[in-house]
């Protein structure tokens, strides 16, 4: 492979890189826009099929500044130094695009932008390297190395504060020799740090942590979800409900991302009398339906149906609420159990629901409400429902993780 390489770039692929077509095959460069004339030198770990980029010669008119000191560095962000007009056209047409390779003909609404004010969670990484330096940051673009952030622009003002409390958290425990990893969220009553990676930890170091989550002023602090200090139990709102969130729960990356999420559920399901939630977390669609319909509630994970059971029977004003531990991979609910239900809404992880939605489409649920963080994984569940006699309405994708190549999406599919 030649230093240094002129490609033209054709377009931005699906995982943001520009994409040139050289020889018949294809050359992915990050950072790298459709229309550009560039100089390129092999990338970092010698992928036959992968530049990086060195020089932009002739730039696209949609290119712009990034506003973060850390792109191009940090692998957080793939995408800062696009239009956003271009950008948005971009990602919706990645959701366009699967459908059609997936033979589904719909209707796809334009892209909602819901970032709005950030992340409100995120996982730092704490390494020790060279000179036995600490390191607290991002992994890097493609690699394990450890970019080190004092700030990222992209967080919620909630999380101010997040990144010093990291690095303090990081500095005693790293003497015992491991890698860490840092989940921090926003709540409504301060920071919730959850941290992974470390051993058993001594009478001292308790001690020693719970003094710094003191001065950080953390709601609480775990390690491996077990309690090492709590000054305030870490509660988000969620409709009218108060929610006290399990140590390392998951949460959508942002509160206008859940929100909007919610809403386009909530259109769909306006007519629902019983409602079952699947894969429903700590009931961020649940507590808010359950404002007009029944909801029963079904997820592996017990923390999390927990703390939405609890809140469920401490908020007025919900028509019932049952939630109840079940994996719904290993134990899909079947056609005889779904007959009580009018209308179904689930909202898998990443690998989709391919055994659920293999059990819905023997059912007779008129509704389903899909939502989705993967759109190869939703359009093969979505195969499985159409193929047992489901039509979709429609597709909304919504862009919460804005500057990266992720996109959601809410469809209803009905009989």
């Amino acid at each position: 492979m030649a230093e240094t390489e002129r490609l033209v770039i054709d377009h931005v692929g699906h995982h943001g890189d520009g994409v040139a077509i050289s020889g018949g095959g294809k050359i992915y460069v990050p950072y790298a826009l459709g229309g550009e004339t560039i100089e390129a030198g092999p990338a970092p770990g010698h992928h036959p099929d992968r530049r990086r980029l060195l020089k932009v010669e002739t730039a696209s008119p949609a290119r712009i500044a990034p506003f973060c000191p850390h792109f191009g560095v940090c692998g957080g962000c793939a995408i800062q130094h696009w239009d956003a007009e271009p950008y948005r056209a971009w990602k919706r047409e990645l959701v366009v695009t699967a459908l059609a390779q997936a033979g589904i003909d719909c209707d796809v609404a334009p892209l909602v932008d819901a970032h709005g004010a950030g992340r409100r969670r995120i996982t730092l990484h704490a390494r020790v390297g060279t000179h036995d330096v600490l390191k607290v940051g991002y992994a890097a673009a493609g690699s394990h190395n450890i970019i080190p952030i004092d700030r990222c622009p992209i967080l919620d003002p909630q999380l101010n504060g997040a990144i010093e409390a990291a690095w303090a958290v990081a500095e005693p425990l790293i003497a015992m020799g491991k890698p860490l990893d840092i989940q921090i969220t926003a709540t409504d009553s301060g920071l919730d740090i959850d941290v992974r990676g470390s051993g058993p930890l001594s009478t001292a170091l308790i001690t020693r942590l719970s003094r710094i989550a003191g001065q950080h002023r953390l709601a609480r602090l775990t390690r491996h979800g077990e309690l090492v200090l709590m000054r305030t139990p870490p509660v988000i709102s969620i409709g009218t409900a108060q929610v006290v969130l399990p140590p390392g729960s998951f949460l959508q990356a942002t509160v206008a991302g859940e929100e909007t999420l919610a809403a386009l559920a909530s259109e769909h399901c306006k007519r629902a009398k019983s409602i079952a939630d699947l894969f429903c977390g700590v009931g961020p669609f649940a507590l808010r339906l359950a404002a007009k319909s029944r909801v029963t509630a079904f997820d592996s994970d017990a923390g999390a149906v927990g703390a939405l059971q609890k809140a469920a029977t401490t908020t007025s004003g919900l028509k019932p609420i049952k939630a109840e531990a079940r994996d719904l991979f290993r134990r899909p609910l079947m056609p005889q159990e779904l007959r009580d239900y009018d209308t179904v809404v689930f909202d898998p992880p990443r690998q989709g629901a391919q055994a659920q939605a293999t059990q819905l489409a023997a059912s007779k649920v008129p509704t389903v409400v899909a939502v989705s963080c993967n759109v190869a994984t939703f359009t093969r569940d979505a195969k499985i429902l159409i193929d047992g006699g489901y039509r979709i309405e429609g597709i909304t994708p919504v862009d919460q993780f804005r500057h990266t190549p992720h996109v959601e999406l809410v469809a209803r599919l009905k009989r």
